[in-house]
Formats: C-alpha cells, structure tokens, sequence
C-alpha cells in the first residue's frame, strides 16, 4: 500500500460519498451541506463541480442503471442526468431531517439513512424501484456506512454514535434484512466509525471520523490493516480505477478549520494504490434503477457542466 496522494484540495466542510463511475471513468464525491457533487478524471488528474443545489444539502446519491444519478437531499430524492438543466423528483420522505449516507443494492433499490433530530434519532428506509419508501429501521444514532458480502447474503450498517457495526441477513428477492447481530463493537476506540466499502475478499474498509485513519477488518471481524491520514476526520472510503485497485478517501474540515480555512486544512479527496482489489462485478451491479414517480421538474438547479 502507497503513501496517500491528495489529489482534490477542495476544502469540503463535509466531504463524503465517493464512488467510482465506471462509464464515465470518474470518481465523484459531494460536500454534504454545500450540496456539491464533485467529480475527479484521474486520467488528467482534474476536478470540478458536477452539480450544486440551490442550497439544500445533497446528504448521498447513487449512480443509476443508465448513468445519471439520484440525489438524496434534505427529504427528497432527486434524478440528475448530467448535461441537463433541471432535477426530476422521484420520492419524498415525511421526516424533519436531512439524509444521511445511502447504498443501492444488488437489484436497483436503494438503502437511505436519515440524520437524527432535536427530539428523536434517525432511521433507516429502502426506496423500492417502484417508487415506494419503507421504513427498515427505527431509531438509529446517526445511521452511516453500509455495504454487502460478496455472496449478497449479509448486509452491514454502521450505527457512528453507538461505535457498531452490525450484519444483517439479507433478502435479494424482497430488499428485507433481519437477524440484526454486532460485527463489530468499537466502544472505547479512538474515532467513530462513518463511511465504509467490502472489498473483494470480504473484508470491510471502515472510515474514523475524528480518528484520522481508514481500517480494515477481516470477515470475522479482526482488524487487519490501518492508513493513517493528515486529517482527522476521515469521512468514507471507496475503491475505483478500472481495476478497482484504487482506494479513494473522503475527509472533512476540523472545526477550527472551518472557522479559519487554513491553505493546508481538510477537506479534500484522497487517492491511496491499495493493492486489494475491490470486485468490479459487485460495484457495477450496485445500482440504483430509475423509478420517477412523478413528473415534477425543478429547474432552479442546475449542472456546472
């Protein structure tokens, strides 16, 4: 494993959500209450701003069957094609909070958390392709990370404020999940554990918000590897590059450098030569499938490209 290389300064208040789009050969990434997503061509080693709200916060996305995306904002979920000039709503959610982190599983539904309010914790809902939303899990303390086996029968989540990570059984026909148990319990470690990725060999890449590394923990949950990085708050981790051998790595700004902006502060995307190959087979399956619900268009938002 290489020295991590810093190859997006762009100094996000919240960096987070990488993923690797395969048709495009990108990396994209938001700043959560910016309501930015940004994309980086490793080939010319470039990054700019794909797409910018009109001030909501973009809390996660997915990358579509055909290549756009949904954007999962304050409540609503959103399809953004780039190129174009205007969003089309596909689900809206009843709840007080914005989105926290989500994940499109093996058959096009997606898995979209919501942050906890000043009454109540999060939750946990599937947007099924229909359109529908249903709620999966109640009362979470800041619902994060998640991610699938290889063999597509276990689901993992991480709860960041209890320090766990659980694993799930996993229904591909239904979406369901049950047989909640902990994977891993991280009480009493330094950081919090936030965004992760599997890898080919089933072990789990998890991100230490305020813990300024990455960790790899082997199926039974033993950790195996740490990177540390010059950030303490590291936010998420993917794996991209047409082999999938490339580990991307969002952090955040620390709160004084979000009062102060220092030129050398946080906030950027991180690029480390891993050498674990994470499956393309899963990655390029993790889709979300298009599902309008309506015909509603907003075309106060719009693309910078």
């Amino acid at each position: 494993m290489t020295h991590p290389d810093r190859v997006a300064d762009t100094h996000a208040h919240t960096g987070e959500g990488p993923l690797w789009h395969p048709d495009e050969e990108r990396l994209y990434w938001v700043d959560i209450p910016a309501g930015r997503l940004f994309e980086y061509d490793p080939v010319a080693d470039e990054y700019a701003v794909a797409y910018e709200t009109d001030g909501a916060p973009i809390g996660g996305y997915t990358i579509e069957s055909d290549g756009a995306f949904l954007l999962f904002t304050q409540r609503r979920v959103e399809r953004f094609v780039p190129g174009d000039d205007s969003t089309r709503l596909v689900a809206e959610i009843d709840a007080d909070t914005r989105f926290n982190d989500v994940i499109a599983d093996p058959e096009g539904r997606v898995f979209c958390g919501t942050m906890p309010g000043d009454d109540h914790l999060g939750d946990l809902y599937r947007l099924d392709t229909d359109g529908s939303v249903s709620l999966v899990i109640e009362n979470v303390d800041i619902p994060n990370g998640m991610g699938f086996s290889s063999d597509l029968a276990t689901f993992y989540f991480t709860e960041s404020e209890a320090h766990q990570i659980y694993a799930f059984d996993y229904d591909r026909a239904t979406g369901a999940v049950s047989n909640k148990r902990t994977f891993i319990d991280l009480s009493g470690e330094e950081g919090i554990p936030d965004g992760m990725t599997v890898d080919a060999d089933d072990h789990i890449w998890s991100a230490r918000w305020n813990g300024g590394r990455v960790v790899r923990y082997a199926p039974t949950g033993e950790a195996v590897t740490e990177l540390d990085l010059p950030a303490r708050k590291v936010s998420s981790v993917t794996f991209g590059g047409p082999e999938y051998t490339d580990l991307y790595l969002t952090t955040a700004l620390t709160d004084g450098d979000r009062v102060t902006g220092p030129a050398h502060s946080s906030g950027f995307l991180t690029l480390v030569a891993a050498g674990s190959r994470s499956s393309g087979r899963i990655l390029l399956e993790l889709r979300s499938k298009k599902c309008l619900s309506t015909d509603d268009t907003y075309s106060n938002r719009g693309p910078y490209r």
